[in-house]
């Protein structure tokens, strides 16, 4: 597999780099991206591909199942430098579906990390049950819910954050956006509009 790594990057540098050459020298000199984009680690969904985006605009942080931890310097950090740096005014948390983190929060991991991370994300089991048992929800349906509900439920803790908070406050951006992928279709649904909150 690293073979192959190093021979796509060679074909890139060859083919890709060198028809745009104008465009990856200016953004080596500067970044400039217009969206921090919170997504999950999943190797199936790339923010830049399923976006059709160039390097260079999106600014990323990826963890299992996009959860936004109040207690995680690493994702306090990337939010801090994103807005107060880079000045980026929009920020997606983006989950999808058929997500390997949902299924083990539905189905209850147990290896120890994992099960601690996913603690992050119980406000949208708990709701997602309920919900589940009232309407007799297919596993499937109900993973799908789970999913979207963790989405709305990581938008609430980023906009908790005391940096998002107080910047809100005095009318500032960012201004946050939660989506969901479908690997089956290709598409992005709009779940949290941060362009009308």
């Amino acid at each position: 597999m690293l073979k192959k790594l190093l021979s796509g990057n060679r074909r890139f540098a060859q083919n890709a780099f060198l028809k745009d050459g104008r465009y990856y020298r200016a953004i080596a000199r500067k970044q400039k991206p217009e969206i921090l984009w919170i997504g999950c680690s999943d190797s199936r969904v790339s923010e830049s591909i399923i976006t059709d985006s160039k390097p260079g605009k999106i600014f990323v942080h990826r963890n299992i199942a996009n959860i936004v931890a109040f207690n995680d310097i690493n994702i306090a950090s990337i939010v801090d430098y994103a807005v107060n740096h880079l000045k980026i005014p929009d920020i997606v948390i983006c989950g999808h579906y058929n997500c390997g983190g949902i299924q083990a929060l539905e189905d209850g991991v147990h290896e120890n990390y994992i099960a601690d991370w996913l603690l992050i994300a119980s406000g949208a089991k708990e709701k997602v049950d309920k919900i589940a048992a009232r309407k007799q929800l297919a596993r499937e349906d109900k993973l799908n819910l789970l999913t979207e509900e963790n989405i709305r439920l990581q938008v609430k803790h980023l906009k908790n954050l005391s940096l998002i908070k107080n910047r809100h406050r005095k009318g500032k951006t960012p201004r946050i956006h939660g989506w969901i992928y479908s690997m089956d279709t290709g598409m992005i649904k709009v779940l949290v509009d941060g362009m009308k909150t």
